[in-house]
């Protein structure tokens, strides 16, 4: 890693010198690689690779997305034409996540009142860093308010990776981890691969053990076993979106640790900041499901010549591969947000304000 381009600890992203600064999380956690860019173009190859992920730390990029692009405008292009443009494109560069276009419209609403401002660049540099420093804020908030649910002994299951490789802060679900390390309770996480691109097995293990926070790492398919054999005292993971009446869009994989813990009778909650709400949306049926690549699933990325002789590829097999699950609201014992805990039936309306 470049000394130049050094993040703080717990830390996944930042600006630095006019330009972004983020970990490259395709080659954890092998190589921890800091990328240093003035291309808001580059950034947005990033989201859609997963070189950058998480619903909150997609945001925050989104926000310093459009910073970079009112900094850096071609010679001959209009300013505001340019940044309106990138906007559009920054967008739609993942469509589960609400914490984009969240991102994005709180940036907008700063583009539209700059005007022809000729400090907008400014202006939108500094809506971008509150937003990341809400963010971080919010982290430490839900770290806090989780605790309640954590007894001094526990054993935490998750999915995915919720640290600070997903947020501007220490987590969403993994805040409450680091807290509860900090706080002298005994935690042990239970981290399932998270196929196919083990965000668990690459990225939730390397943050817990940097953290020397114990952890076991498992295959996806043995959970129900685990929980069955009285392994886990409680689930927590993230969320990309939740809807209006508390259906949530989170890693695939999520709906089947929400089933399994029901039927076990072990506790499912969900950590996620007050802007994962989405109040517009009313149901699961309304969160658009992202369906990705079929190389991300096949055996190093196309099919075995052994397993699938006579090019039965191209003829019969189709591949689905649907980034993120929905789970009902019925399933989920309690949201943990910065603003409180929220059980079901769930009401965000009452935050409002708070």
């Amino acid at each position: 890693m470049n000394d130049a381009h050094r993040l703080p600890p717990r830390r996944s992203i930042g600006w630095q010198d006019g330009n972004v600064l983020y970990i490259d999380q395709r080659l954890l956690p092998n190589e921890e690689h800091v990328v240093c860019t003035d291309d808001w173009r580059v950034m947005v190859e990033a989201i859609k690779t997963l070189a950058v992920r998480g619903a909150p730390l997609i945001g925050i990029s989104a926000a310093y997305m459009v910073t970079l692009a009112a900094y850096h405008v071609p010679q001959g292009i209009d300013r505001r034409e340019y940044v309106a443009k990138a906007m559009v494109e920054i967008a739609s560069a993942r469509p589960t996540a609400i914490n984009l276009l969240w991102a994005v419209g709180k940036m907008r609403e700063v583009f539209e009142e700059a005007g022809n401002d000729p400090m907008l660049a400014d202006r939108l540099l500094e809506e971008a860093l509150s937003i990341h420093n809400d963010d971080a804020y919010r982290c430490e908030q839900i770290g806090a308010n989780g605790l309640e649910i954590l007894p001094d002994d526990c054993n935490i299951l998750t999915v995915c990776n919720t640290g600070f490789l997903a947020t501007g802060g220490d987590g969403t679900a993994a805040a409450i981890f680091y807290k509860a390390k900090d706080t002298g309770k005994n935690i042990h996480v239970f981290a399932p691969e998270t196929r196919p691109l083990l965000q668990g097995a690459r990225l939730t293990v390397w943050e817990m053990t940097r953290a020397s926070i114990p952890v076991t790492l498992f295959v996806d398919s043995a959970a129900a076993g685990l929980v069955r054999d009285g392994k886990v005292n409680v689930c927590i993971i993230g969320a990309d979106r939740i809807a209006a009446n508390g259906d949530m869009a989170n890693k695939i994989g999520s709906l089947q640790l929400a089933l399994i813990c029901k039927h076990y009778h072990v506790p499912y909650y969900v950590a996620a900041p007050d802007s994962t709400i989405d109040r517009n949306c009313p149901d699961g049926k309304h969160i658009p499901i992202e369906q990705r690549g079929g190389s991300e699933i096949l055996v190093n990325g196309k099919m075995s010549e052994t397993a699938y002789r006579g090019n039965i590829e191209a003829k019969i097999l189709e591949i689905f591969n649907p980034a993120f699950d929905i789970v009902p609201s019925e399933l989920i014992s309690g949201i943990i947000t910065d603003k409180g805990i929220f059980q079901f039936p769930f009401q965000f309306d009452k935050l409002e304000g708070c």
